[in-house]
């Protein structure tokens, strides 16, 4: 666990091995089952989650009942509902193990003392933060600029795991369409 998300953050920043031991004292190693919930609407959400092996998704439920699953994370990704982490405030969605998974678990009040005792670990997140807002702007605009068939065949095509590893049914919420019609469009491109 401790090598990969070492490995993930030298990829942004550089880090000696007494730092990232440091830096790794603030986390906690913690698994989890398919389908288990991390966070649920109405709670606080309290924990950053980096994931080590499996997946997580965030997800709301709409007025219909129906869930919209808005954004995933697979190895090497971190995932909290950010405006209740930052500010303290419940969240408006669910956190939820789509596999059996291994995560690292950072606390806001750890992270918070992580960022005062190793301040480089500031643009660490900032650099990941822009990444992830960087990939949520192009999915809105791929959401205008492309057809649902296009939209479908583009996130394939960038994101070939998520085919693989993602049951239908999500990867149908993720996009924004019912599971019917992804059938449909997956249909079309297998005839």
């Amino acid at each position: 666990m401790a090598e990969q998300l070492q490995k993930h953050i030298e990829k942004f920043i550089k880090i000696n091995e007494q730092e990232f031991a440091g830096i790794l004292g603030f986390c906690k190693p913690i698994s989890v089952k398919k389908k288990q919930n991390l966070l649920v609407e109405g709670k606080v959400c309290n924990e950053n989650y980096f994931v080590v092996k499996g997946c997580l998704r965030l997800f709301f439920i709409d007025e219909k009942g129906v869930e919209q699953t808005i954004q995933f994370a697979l190895e090497n990704w971190w995932l909290a509902d950010y405006t209740s982490f930052s500010k303290q405030d419940p969240s408006g969605f669910y956190i939820q193990a789509v596999e059996n998974s291994e995560l690292l678990s950072l606390t806001l009040s750890a992270q918070e003392t992580m960022l005062r005792e190793f301040p480089l670990m500031e643009r660490y997140f900032r650099l990941i933060h822009q990444r992830a807002h960087a990939a949520a702007q192009f999915r809105t605009r791929y959401w205008y600029d492309l057809s649902r068939e296009e939209y479908y065949r583009h996130f394939i095509l960038l994101y070939p795991e998520f085919a693989q590893r993602i049951p239908q049914y999500l990867l149908a919420s993720f996009l924004g369409f019912t599971p019917e019609y992804l059938s449909k469009i997956r249909s079309k491109r297998i005839s």
